[in-house]
């Protein structure tokens, strides 16, 4: 029982669900934010009113997914001074300025832009109200790369100094620290990563109407945008990932070596990639796999006769710099995350590229399993950022800021496990009943698809206020 109240399991846990829950509005936001913006863009060139419905139509997403990301972030600032009040001490000299950043610059230049746009339609003229809703985009992508550089310090320190003293990082150079290798790698491939989810929710909705046989004018030209998109954004979500790979093998070898499960250093073919593996935890047996030669020393060294570092050698070499421990990541959380990760976003790219072929030259399937196949390969996207993060982050364990602060001596000394419980149990029943209601508020939205064109224009072909709009 006391186990189950131990204040760092349940910290962890509340942290862990938590900002889950509130990264799943995060890519949404960012990427349909994006497509808000060309697809007001296109209408603004062309003059062709789908392009204004369909602005419309996801721009009204976009504001519920916001809203609620809003709520959903503040509980994360909150956590840092309630459950880790260690860390937060540790590290509040660095965080604090790309944070001030992105709450000061980013956040600001979001939420005002985003009310000049909303209430703007019939006040400001087109280019500049066009303007507005670029420059939302813009926030919202800047805010996630003050986030990001914030978290690239907890993988790879830079740009500080230890007072020892104080028991404090100290912040020296905040270019250091913005221009992380981590974060400047790890910044496209999350972006991209946020388009492949947009585009994921722009095929679900646009297969629902379509498979109704509704709204096909709208709705053909928003399919094969989102499919595009999917397979674009795929692309360049890989190119960057194996970017962010090199940086992550430079900086944190043990999360590559826990990735693969690869006790042993291996070079050559034996440093080979596995598509799927049975064997013991400790990787002294291995029953059954599927592997890739030459492929782990190809990601981890663009090289095929690369030497890949093992978990057993990493392991004797931080005991010696760090002292004894344990520095080896939970093994079966980060290999199946990181397979995860790679399968769900190529599988949903593959159906984006399916689509996009029995779609060809304007044909539209019959079949209503193509169309309910199209709807419900929503989540894979999603689902492949999330564990994504979850590999990132249970990869860098032992450690709360890599090589600094272990996860243990970061949680605040003072609070029981009894009171993070009841706050968890609060926490999830409250995330559970907004989950409820974002999900409704979004599916009514998409279900009711794109207002009536004569709905935005009067009788001089001018448009209408917004507010009679949203």
């Amino acid at each position: 029982m006391n186990e189950w109240l131990d204040p760092l399991l349940l910290s962890r846990w509340q942290f862990g669900l938590t900002t889950i829950y509130h990264f799943l509005f995060v890519p949404i936001t960012i990427g349909v934010v994006t497509v808000v913006a060309i697809f007001q863009t296109a209408w603004y060139r062309t003059g062709k009113v789908h392009y204004l419905q369909l602005t419309h139509f996801f721009g009204k997403i976009f504001l519920i997914n916001f809203a609620m990301g809003v709520v959903t972030g503040i509980v994360q600032e909150f956590q840092f001074g309630m459950n880790w009040s260690n860390y937060s001490r540790f590290v509040g000299d660095v965080f604090g300025a790309p944070l001030a950043l992105e709450g000061l610059l980013a956040f600001f230049l979001e939420a005002t832009f985003i009310g000049l746009w909303i209430f703007g339609w019939d006040k400001l003229p087109r280019g500049l109200h066009l303007a507005t809703i670029w420059l939302t985009a813009a926030g919202s992508i800047l805010s996630a790369y003050f986030i990001i550089a914030a978290n690239a310090f907890m993988q790879n320190p830079v740009g500080y100094t230890l007072n020892e003293g104080r028991g404090r990082a100290e912040l020296t150079d905040i270019w250091a620290v913005l221009t992380n290798k981590v974060a400047l790698a790890a910044f496209p491939h999350t972006i991209f990563a946020c388009f492949m989810v947009s585009a994921g929710l722009i095929i679900s909705v646009a297969a629902w109407h379509l498979a109704r046989k509704q709204n096909i004018e709208t709705m053909r030209p928003a399919l094969k945008f989102g499919l595009w998109t999917m397979v674009g954004a795929g692309a360049l979500t890989v190119l960057s990932g194996d970017q962010l790979g090199l940086a992550m093998v430079q900086t944190q070898p043990m999360k590559m070596a826990a990735a693969e499960a690869l006790y042993k250093t291996s070079t050559g073919a034996d440093a080979s990639f596995s598509i799927f593996t049975l064997g013991t935890p400790d990787g002294v047996h291995e029953l059954f796999s599927i592997r890739i030669p030459y492929l782990l020393s190809f990601l981890s060294t663009h090289t095929l006769d690369g030497t890949v570092e093992g978990i057993n050698d990493l392991q004797a070499h931080y005991v010696q710099i760090y002292g004894p421990g344990d520095y080896t990541p939970i093994i079966w959380v980060t290999y199946w995350a990181f397979r995860w990760m790679i399968g769900l976003g190529a599988l949903h790219v593959l159906i984006a590229v399916v689509g996009l072929w029995i779609t060809r030259k304007g044909r539209m399937p019959q079949r209503v399993w193509v169309w309910k196949v199209a709807i419900w390969a929503f989540p894979l996207s999603l689902l492949a950022m999330t564990v994504g993060w979850i590999f990132t982050e249970m990869g860098r364990q032992p450690w709360i800021v890599f090589s600094l602060m272990k996860t243990a001596d970061g949680v605040s000394p003072n609070v029981t496990g009894l009171t993070v419980l009841i706050s968890l149990v609060a926490f999830t029943a409250i995330y559970g009943v907004l989950a409820v209601v974002e999900f409704l508020l979004i599916k009514r939205a998409a279900q009711k698809g794109p207002a009536p064109v004569e709905d935005h224009l009067d009788e001089e072909g001018k448009h209408v206020p917004v507010a009679t709009v949203y």
